[in-house]
């Protein structure tokens, strides 16, 4: 295996704590340059699996290289050529934004001139340049984030780990934040993102999908939506919520699924169910607008992928 070629390697990576397995037999890839996410719901071992890649957690199972290192066993010659985001902000709340990129640019043995310019750089690309002097504990949300995204790159590292970056972020500060994300993989970064909002898995270039410390599909979003198998049907109706329980009572669909006011049935053959869907919609009293075939959206692909699984 050619470990120059990829940032992280696993290969049938296993985490157990007693009796409860957080993560079972993973092996994927990471492209140096790329964007990967790693898409599951809470609790289904995306944070086990990272913490395991950073050498904080020792497998019980399994291995994993990052930059071409071992993990278990050459922890300390990762560190200081990776950056970190964990899902909580774990900065020094009682420092200014400038004080913290300071403190963490020293860790990371960035001293005098070298330090300036790092500190002057990371906060002009996180845009925090007029903020230097708050303190870390008065920003809001959306701008604590970008401070701990700016804490993680000042050091310029290669591969970035963000484990759900912008949970609980306002939509137009997680699109910012990414735009950032798309900024630094121009750039050559390597970035590992953890997520669980369908959105942001969509702006990754490859994708796996982890459910119950499984995984269970991995590939490019475009590669991901030809696998899936049937076709979704979306309805337009009035009284959606009505019309998806007369559908989930007939038991003959792959899934049903409300998005937004719309609702998205999986069928093996459109044309063959259609007219079953309309007779049993009017039984309900329910309006059909329009009823066409759409391409799967990401989250109809990741229910397939976890039933198939």
């Amino acid at each position: 295996m050619n470990l120059d070629r990829y940032s992280v390697v696993a290969e049938e990576l296993s985490k157990r704590f007693g009796n409860f397995v957080a993560v079972d037999r993973v092996s994927f890839k990471v492209e140096r340059g790329e964007i990967f996410g790693f898409l599951g719901p809470n609790g289904s071992g995306k944070t086990t699996t990272i913490r395991m890649l950073l050498g904080l957690l020792r497998p019980t199972s399994g291995r994993a290289w990052v930059l071409g290192y071992d993990a278990t066993r050459q922890p300390y010659a990762i560190r200081h050529r990776i950056g970190y985001v964990s899902q909580r902000f774990a900065l020094y709340e009682d420092l200014t934004v400038g004080q913290n990129l300071e403190f963490y640019g020293r860790t990371y043995g960035l001293r005098n001139e070298k330090l300036r310019a790092r500190k002057e750089a990371t906060l002009e690309m996180v845009d925090l340049k007029g903020s230097q002097n708050d303190l870390a504990k008065d920003l809001a949300g959306g701008w604590k984030r970008r401070l701990a995204l700016g804490v993680a790159i000042i050091h310029q590292p290669e591969l970035l780990f963000l484990d759900e970056p912008t949970a609980g972020v306002d939509p137009i500060s997680r699109h910012s934040f990414w735009d950032l994300l798309y900024e630094l993989a121009e750039g050559g970064t390597t970035i590992f993102v953890t997520t669980h909002y369908m959105d942001e898995a969509e702006c990754c270039h490859r994708l796996a999908f982890i459910d119950k410390g499984k995984l269970v599909a991995q590939g490019t979003l475009q590669s991901l939506r030809e696998a899936m198998s049937g076709q979704i049907l979306e309805i337009d109706c009035s009284q959606p919520d009505v019309a998806m329980r007369g559908l989930q009572e007939l038991r003959l669909f792959e899934e049903v699924a409300l998005y937004g006011n719309l609702i998205h049935v999986t069928v093996q053959d459109a044309e063959r169910h259609r007219l079953l869907i309309e007779e049993r919609l009017r039984q309900k009293g329910v309006q059909i607008r329009s009823m066409e075939v759409v391409p799967p959206s990401l989250e109809d692909v990741f229910i397939s992928s976890m039933k198939r699984e």
